[in-house]
């Protein structure tokens, strides 16, 4: 089967989606983009996570053609493969609606630096403007609301991550819904204080060589 793992992967991590409460029902989506085959492994629409298999996985080629696979992808598929066209080195996208992300983006507010792993994303998180879900506008919407980040809000709608792989982009979805929860909440009991443009350099050149690397 073309793309074994990353379908596999998939799977594992649309679950994921769940279990972490990142999303509820068949919300959100994920795709993985393998560099050398110039294709993208991309979930289907609509199908219960706990229920989806490797082979319901949609491969795709960054012309939105299926090459391998009998079910329909995700909606959002111009908004996966928007970014392997025009981000080198991206090669996962996650895309949720969890909770207080979604709060966030529909006060239209994006993500100020209160907290030290808004990082994972970058200084910030923009919140991009509104466009109809599955549309090249919000796909094109979203490309530039995370210019130079791995983390962008979409506007009464969700969150969106990207990273060089899926463990990377999810591991950012999860901590920029935590640091979504703490702005949100913060600003509910006052003035929340942000981190200065200085130290969130600190913390992005320490993110740099944060955790365990694959050798």
């Amino acid at each position: 089967m073309i793309m074994q793992k990353e379908r596999e992967e998939i799977v594992r991590y649309c679950q994921k989606l769940i279990t972490t409460g990142l999303t509820t029902g068949t919300g959100g989506n994920i795709s993985i983009y393998n560099e050398e085959l110039k294709l993208m492994a991309i979930s289907p629409s609509g199908l219960d996570y706990f229920e989806t298999t490797p082979e319901d996985i949609v491969v795709m080629d960054l012309e939105g053609k299926v090459v391998d696979g009998k079910r329909k992808p995700s909606s959002e598929y111009e908004m996966h493969k928007i970014f392997y066209e025009k981000r080198p080195g991206v090669n996962a996208v996650v895309h949720t609606h969890s909770k207080y992300s979604a709060i966030l983006a529909c006060l239209r507010w994006g993500i100020e630096p209160t907290h030290y792993l808004i990082g994972f994303a970058g200084p910030n998180v923009r919140c991009a403007e509104y466009q109809t879900f599955g549309t090249t506008a919000l796909a094109e919407a979203a490309l530039e609301g995370m210019r130079d980040r791995y983390g962008v809000l979409l506007a009464n709608h969700g969150l969106l991550t990207c990273g060089p792989d899926i463990r990377y982009a999810f591991d950012t979805a999860e901590e920029t819904e935590f640091c979504a929860e703490i702005y949100y909440k913060a600003k509910l009991a006052g003035n929340p204080v942000v981190l200065e443009d200085d130290e969130m350099q600190i913390v992005l050149e320490k993110f740099k060589s944060y955790g365990q690397k694959n050798k």
